[in-house]
């Protein structure tokens, strides 16, 4: 097997996490892209997200009504929602209000903060910043596809301690200070992440897949094997002696919590790694089926076919064919 390849991480010196491995894989990139301030009785409507969303309250109480739920959320200050649905909701005071549409709202606005009614943002009643969550289009399933419809995390909590910084500096980034762009960026992913770990602590439960597989503290040494060698034969009875279970323990608490048995994750892992890798460009097939430990050429090509349902000749194709595609696109955009 070759030595740290160009497409897998380098592992000597530190020690891997699970959690940071899957959200690298997904390509997650939190962005807050506005925010909007409102006094007395307002009510604003939103259309479905196409994309994992998150608002927080800055400043200031307002109620969520969100489509198929019988009751209204109440957000208090500092209280964080992500919502992983793809449903209408309305924010509001009074959610009796006739509500503004979010697009007339919020269109051919150049400044990040919208003031609905007219209103001072600095004698608002409520202040609220927002934005979504972007993962990568063969991968972001790992990540939405196992999310609540909606996490709140209440700004009183123990667990929402850090979210409150974060919520704070985002506030100080609004100066336009310099680098503020990239700060707001690194603090949009560190409150994903946040809202991740204060929904675990509190209990809150996540779907069978990869993302609770990864937050599994039971788990993690067997993972930290998979992602730190995806290309050694890893055994069960190796996998689950790293868990300190035995191996019908640890095979039945993988699947319940993975959704796959270990093994069966192994493969799967090993073929979104080299996805990346084709896609990338980073290594011809001889080398990723090296690599990733298989025998032969053709043994990595048949297992890859059963994963992604191509052939890493044919997916490298269809890249080639893609890129082909938005390239041209971006020139007729461009005229």
């Amino acid at each position: 097997m070759l030595e740290n390849p160009a497409f897998m991480p380098n592992r000597s010196g530190m020690l891997n996490d699970p959690l940071s491995d899957v959200l690298k894989l997904a390509n997650v990139q939190s962005l807050v892209t506005g925010g909007f301030a409102a006094s007395g009785q307002w009510a604003i409507r939103f259309p479905a997200p196409d994309k994992i969303k998150f608002f927080a309250a800055v400043r200031g109480a307002c109620w969520l009504q969100l489509e198929g739920e019988a009751s209204p959320l109440r957000l208090e200050p500092g209280d964080v929602i992500l919502l992983a649905a793809k449903r209408n909701f309305v924010l509001a005071s009074d959610l009796t209000a006739t509500p503004h549409d979010s697009h007339e709202l919020f269109a051919g606005r150049s400044e990040p903060m919208v003031a609905v009614d007219g209103v001072a943002i600095a004698d608002a009643d409520v202040v609220q910043i927002g934005g979504h969550v972007h993962l990568h289009h063969s991968y972001g399933a790992l990540l939405a596809d196992v999310l609540p419809t909606y996490i709140h995390v209440h700004g009183a909590a123990p667990e929402a301690q850090a979210l409150r910084w974060i919520l704070d500096q985002l506030q100080r980034e609004r100066a336009d200070l310099p680098g503020s762009s990239l700060a707001t960026m690194q603090l949009g992913y560190l409150l994903f992440i946040q809202v991740l770990r204060a929904h675990l602590a509190a209990g809150g439960a996540l779907r069978a897949g990869w993302l609770r597989a990864a937050t599994d503290a039971r788990l993690a040494p067997a993972l930290r094997l998979i992602h730190g060698e995806p290309g050694r034969a890893w055994r069960l009875d190796q996998l689950a002696r790293a868990a300190a279970m035995s191996r019908t323990s640890f095979a039945t608490h993988f699947k319940a919590v993975a959704g796959e048995a270990p093994l069966s994750y192994l493969t799967r892992w090993r073929m979104r790694l080299a996805e990346q890798a084709l896609r990338r460009g980073d290594a011809p097939v001889a080398t990723l089926a090296e690599t990733l430990g298989y025998a032969s050429e053709s043994a990595f090509s048949h297992a890859f076919k059963r994963v992604v349902g191509l052939s890493p000749r044919h997916y490298g194709e269809q890249l080639r064919d893609r890129g082909a595609d938005d390239a041209a696109r971006a020139a007729v955009d461009g005229l």
